[in-house]
Formats: C-alpha cells, sequence, structure tokens
C-alpha cells in the first residue's frame, strides 16, 4: 500500500507512542491527539490500533525489495561494495529509527500479536531471498565461496546492530566515552560498528578474517 502525508504522519505518531509507552498501553485516543487528527480519521485509514502497527512495520521495512534490485542491476560495484553499502544503510536506518527496531524486538520477544508475527516472517522471507540474490551474483562471479548460510547471515546483521544500539550506554561507560559529546559518540560508534560487520562479513564469505 502507497501511504500518503496524513497516512503517514499518524503512522510516525503511534511509532512515537509505541516506543514510549509500549503498544498494550498507547491509545487510539492517544495517537489521534497527538497526531492532531480526530479517531475517525485513524479508523478510516487503517481500521484498528492493530492494523495501524502493521503498516508501520510496512513503511519501515518494504523497501528493501527496490535497493536490492537497483544493486543487482549496478554493474559498476563489486559483491563486496554492494555488501558493505547494505550494511552501511541497515546501521543508519536502525539509528535513524531506534524506536522503530525496539518495537519490533519488543513485539518479537512479547509474541502475542499472531498478526504481526506473521507479518515479520513474511518481511523476513521476503528479504532473506532477496540477500540471498546478492549472495548468488557475488559467488557468480567468484567473489563469494558457495554454501552460506543466508538466515545466520542476517541473523549476524540485525542481531549485532540492534544488541549494539541496546548496549550504547554501557559501550559508552565501558570504553570511557562518558564525556565525548552525543553526536561524536553516534559517530564513533557508528563507524566502529559498520566496520566491525564488515569484517564478520567478509570472514564468512570469504573464509578470509
Amino acid at each position: 500500500m502507497a501511504y500518503n502525508d496524513k497516512h503517514i504522519q499518524i503512522i510516525e505518531t503511534a511509532e512515537e507512542l509505541f516506543a514510549k509507552k509500549g503498544y498494550e498501553a498507547s491509545t487510539v485516543r492517544d495517537i489521534a491527539e497527538e497526531a492532531g487528527v480526530n479517531i475517525a480519521m485513524i479508523s478510516y485509514y487503517f481500521g484498528s490500533k492493530e492494523k495501524l502497527l502493521e503498516a508501520l512495520f510496512n513503511h519501515r521495512l518494504g523497501n528493501l525489495k527496490m535497493r536490492v534490485e537497483s544493486l543487482l542491476k549496478n554493474d559498476s560495484l563489486s559483491p563486496f561494495q554492494k555488501i558493505d553499502i547494505l550494511i552501511d544503510e541497515h546501521i543508519e536506518r536502525v539509528i535513524q529509527h531506534e524506536g522503530f527496531y525496539k518495537i519490533m524486538l519488543c513485539e518479537q520477544v512479547i509474541n502475542k500479536n499472531p498478526v504481526i508475527i506473521k507479518l515479520l516472517l513474511e518481511i523476513k522471507k521476503r528479504n532473506s531471498g532477496l540477500i540471498n540474490e546478492l549472495i548468488i551474483d557475488g559467488q557468480e562471479k567468484g567473489a563469494f565461496k558457495k554454501n552460506v548460510d543466508v538466515i545466520l547471515l542476517m541473523s549476524t546483521l540485525v542481531g549485532t546492530v540492534i544488541q549494539t544500539l541496546i548496549n550504547c550506554p554501557f559501550y559508552r561507560e565501558y570504553n570511557e566515552m562518558k564525556k565525548t559529546p552525543a553526536k561524536e559518540f553516534e559517530e564513533t560508534m557508528q563507524k566502529r560498528l559498520s566496520l566491525h560487520v564488515k569484517k564478520i562479513f567478509k570472514a564468512i564469505l570469504t573464509n578470509e578474517a
């Protein structure tokens, strides 16, 4: 579904509230008040709070297909450059939309919403298939080894990034960076995380550390 500006305003308002208060504690009335719309508009656009949450997941996770297709067609990039781009874009996306990824993690841990769990499963299947196309492309070009477990590869990316995000306060304290300005710390953390994940991917894809 294509979302217009009003859809996105409501979706992103719901995202903020779900991240701050939790899905169960956030009411449609809360969302309507924060978004500056009436409850009837939310019902008209989405039908229910559950459908609004589903729309949020589609909004944040639905654009990978076009990105991978674009990279596959780009013959000026090496297979590793394409993978590196996806890694950097994923890290950037998680940092920019921290609230959403915490919601996603919470929904999976709680596992009380079968609609969202089913939606996530479908999105994971689709995205894994897309990433597999990039891996196969790299294998055919002799850049990547055979027998790569794409699911574990993507779990490495997603898990490493989200756990790093959650543990940023500890990482900051452990590395004696508590006095480092927030923007500088974020940029340093992002660079270190990017380099770390790329090294892991290189080791997995080529047997090289």
